[in-house]
């Protein structure tokens, strides 16, 4: 069964997030779209589960990694997800809001932001100074924190020198009543890089943060350093929780891919036109392409405006009708063209940007690496017009 999802509405944007259940257009017609398969996410969280033996966070940030927060939200805790996990607390909100009532947690704001509404909806808050903790002290409620610790990627969380001294505001504020510290948390640069020494370091480092704060007094319900891959391949590194992002949609950043994750997004779209064309003919901006025989060009109704990079331009295949096929030339704004040959390829057609490589597609992973880039960035970045279709 297919149905449309609406993505999430944007930060600031008036109104609740649902999913609307109407049926799907008619393929024949539709110019494209991103299946989602819930059930994979499911499978995924499921798998993510048994594999660490550890609670599971699912991140669902970005609006679920492009899949649809909501879906991605339902689906992970159908898979026995134990909580979710989102950057800003305007992406928690809209969780609320659509009825996802899960323990939540948003990490990322800045200091001067009012987080009144989501302390108030019972999202834990991610806090990284002093400046944070007092944001929230002064929301009243007492609000559930997480501290951050940087531990070495140099991102958010108070660094080592000052991190004793926000446990030590942070136990003060506990104990007053005003904020309650049920996480210490932390985050890997290069746990997919297998034998990096920066992992160890940074475990050293988070297990020091720890060990600090025990000694102000804190007693945090839950540590948390771990994503997918430190998941997937670090023991030492699940402590409480794991935070499990890309693996969730089904694209392992492991080596090897051993774990049985399943893609769960196939971008699709409809060949809108060809034709055929002499040797020679050059082929979209700058005619970077040029035919090297007689062949028929067919020309697909995607382009960077909907998340398809640039860089893929006469870089990355696509598949039609039981092969793939590179793009010629350069991608552009809503459109790109692939040469075809002598196939047989006609208006229609269903063209497989990316999926899970069972029909012989190509994957979103194999579409980065033709790319310079990572899966992340290409199942993130597919635009807001491009509907998602959730199968169920």
């Amino acid at each position: 069964m297919l149905m449309s999802a609406s993505p999430l509405p944007p930060d600031g944007a008036a109104g609740s997030a649902q999913e609307a259940t109407g049926p799907a257009a008619d393929p024949a017609v539709v110019r494209a779209d991103a299946l989602i398969d819930a059930a994979a996410i499911e499978g995924n969280a499921r798998t993510l589960r048994r594999i660490t033996g550890t609670a599971v966070m699912a991140v669902v940030k970005a609006d679920g990694y492009g899949h649809g927060a909501v879906t991605a939200a339902r689906a992970a805790l159908a898979g026995g997800a134990d909580r979710l996990g989102v950057a800003y607390p305007s992406e928690a909100l809209a969780l609320r809001a659509a009825g996802v009532d899960a323990p939540l947690l948003a990490w990322l704001w800045p200091p001067g932001e009012d987080v009144g509404a989501a302390v108030g909806s019972g999202v834990a808050l991610g806090v990284a100074s002093v400046a944070h903790l007092d944001r929230v002290r002064a929301a009243g409620g007492a609000g559930r924190i997480h501290l951050k610790i940087d531990t070495g990627l140099g991102r958010g969380g108070a660094t080592p020198a000052d991190w004793r001294a926000l446990c030590e505001a942070a136990f003060r504020a506990e104990s007053s009543g005003e904020v309650r510290v049920t996480g210490l948390m932390s985050h890997f640069a290069s746990a997919e890089v297998p034998g990096d020494p920066s992992v160890e370091e940074q475990l050293t480092a988070f297990r020091d943060g720890v060990r600090v704060a025990a000694e102000t007094g804190l007693r945090p319900q839950v540590l948390h350093i771990a994503n997918t891959a430190a998941a997937l391949d670090l023991p030492a590194a699940r402590f409480d929780v794991v935070r499990c992002g890309i693996g969730l949609y089904g694209l392992d950043p492991t080596v090897g891919h051993g774990h049985g994750l399943r893609p769960a997004m196939t971008l699709r779209a409809h060949v809108a036109l060809t034709k055929k064309v002499p040797a020679g003919s050059g082929v979209s901006y700058n005619l970077t392409y040029r035919t090297p025989a007689a062949t028929t060009l067919a020309l697909v109704p995607l382009g960077y405006g909907d998340g398809i990079p640039r860089a893929a331009s006469s870089r990355a295949t696509v598949w039609v009708n039981g092969r793939q096929f590179r793009i010629a030339g350069r991608v552009a704004m809503d459109q790109f063209v692939i040469d075809v040959g002598g196939e047989a390829v006609a208006a229609g057609d269903e063209v497989l940007v990316f999926g899970d490589g069972s029909r012989g597609e190509p994957t979103a992973t194999e579409f980065a690496a033709a790319c310079d880039t990572i899966d992340y960035e290409i199942v993130t970045r597919i635009g807001p017009r491009v509907p998602r279709t959730v199968l169920s």
